[in-house]
Formats: C-alpha cells, sequence, structure tokens
C-alpha cells in the first residue's frame, strides 16, 4: 500500500469482550469496502491470530448493514479496480489461514463482496430481513472475486442461482444452502453467534492447526486428505 491509499474512508472497529475480538466494518449507511477497509480487515484478523489473549473473532457491521461490497462509484470515479481487486482477495486469502474461529453476526443486508465474507467465516448468523448474494450480473459485471469463497462454501450449482439471477438470497434461503446456519430476530445475530463461539473455543483448545486442516482437506482429494491427516495424527499426539 503506498502513501495515497491512507485518503480512504471508513475503518475497521475492534473491541475485545472475554476472549472475543468483535471486529465491525464501519463506513457509511451501507458498510461499503474500499482498499484501507480491507487492508485494516486483513491486518486486524493476522493480529488476533497472534494474540494469544484471542481465542476467537466476531464479523459484523455497523448500523443495520453488514456489508454493501467494494465502493464500486469510487471505482467508476477513477480508483484503481487493481487495488480494489488486490486487497480484497488478500483479505478473503487469510480466513483459512487463521487458526481461530470466525464467526459473522449479519446484522443486515450482505452483499456481493459483502456475502463473499459471509461466506469465509466459519459460521454465520443472519437476522431476517437481511439479503445475502451478489447482484452484479444486474449492472453488466460478474462477481469474479466475491463468487470464489461463496462457490466453496455452497458448490457452484447453488451458487449460480444467486449469482446467475442477480438476486441476493433471502435469510431463509442463506440458511437452506448452507451459506448461513440460522437466523433471528433483528437485534439477535451478534448473540447467537458468540453462542456459537463460546462453544467454539473447544475446538480452539485442540490447536490451530485443527481448524486449518478442515479447509486444507477440503481442497485436496479424498485419499490425499487422508494421507496428509495421517501424519497430522500422530504430530497431535506428540
Amino acid at each position: 500500500m503506498n502513501s495515497a491509499d491512507n485518503a480512504w474512508n471508513g475503518d475497521v472497529e475492534q473491541e475485545v469482550v472475554g476472549a472475543t475480538a468483535v471486529l465491525t466494518i464501519h463506513h457509511g449507511e451501507k458498510n461499503l469496502l474500499n482498499p484501507g477497509i480491507l487492508t485494516d480487515l486483513r491486518t486486524r484478523l493476522q493480529k488476533c491470530d497472534d494474540d494469544p489473549d484471542i481465542r476467537a473473532v466476531l464479523l459484523t457491521g455497523a448500523g443495520e448493514s453488514f456489508c454493501g461490497g467494494l465502493d464500486v462509484a469510487a471505482i467508476k470515479a477513477g480508483a484503481d479496480p487493481a487495488l480494489f481487486g488486490e486487497t480484497l482477495t488478500e483479505a478473503l486469502r487469510i480466513f483459512p489461514r487463521l487458526g481461530v474461529p470466525v464467526a459473522a453476526a449479519v446484522n443486515g443486508d450482505a452483499l456481493a463482496a459483502g456475502a463473499a465474507f459471509v461466506a469465509a467465516c466459519d459460521f454465520a448468523v443472519a437476522v431476517d430481513s437481511a439479503r445475502i448474494g451478489t447482484f452484479e450480473v444486474n449492472a453488466g459485471r460478474w462477481p469474479m472475486i466475491a463468487q470464489v469463497p461463496i462457490i466453496h462454501r455452497i458448490g457452484p450449482r447453488r451458487a449460480m442461482e444467486n449469482i446467475g439471477s442477480g438476486e441476493p438470497f433471502t435469510a431463509d434461503r442463506a440458511r437452506e444452502v448452507g451459506l448461513v446456519q440460522a437466523v433471528v430476530e433483528a437485534g439477535r445475530a451478534a448473540v447467537v453467534a458468540q453462542e456459537w463461539l463460546d462453544n467454539a473455543l473447544r475446538a480452539a483448545d485442540a490447536g490451530a492447526p485443527g481448524r486449518r486442516s478442515v479447509y486444507e482437506f477440503a481442497s485436496m482429494s479424498y485419499d490425499d486428505a487422508l494421507d496428509a491427516s495421517l501424519s497430522r495424527f500422530v504430530e497431535m499426539f506428540d
């Protein structure tokens, strides 16, 4: 990132509650993402993972929106799309590498890249009014980057139900396809997500390699994953 990137507005607020770091995307009414916010989010996630006192992360948005995606208006006004794309991919890339569990409290619409972050988390709870998914095809674009975690989370056919139509999932449909695990009334998303994190701390006690192995093995063939699991099994007892 160069010095010009410091001009991007918005930030990621962090509050530590017990052993959980609550990261809140804060930028305007829709919490749109820009290179500064994306870099801040990635940096905070890595620092949370490196901090022995933080054992879980809760990701949410400020106000009544989780995240409306990238600030496309800024790109149309002349901002470098490559910078937006690079910082978005780097922010999404870190999720499978974290050792701490990450839950999304989807307090409102999670659209485009916002839906990608929901998919990248281990667990997601959405309020019943939330829309979750991409809409880019309606504007003549394809969600090239945002689709990746969504495809990995729910598979290409269910992903195309949303991507190909440009209609985000309702919260209930997002639960049916596996993009979120629970739907709750307004104001309850963070509470239920934290309850899941409290239970997940037992998995965290088994060590960071355990969480990472879920994503690593999912990308391997069945036999290769079994081969890799054998050595991890022995290391676990060592």
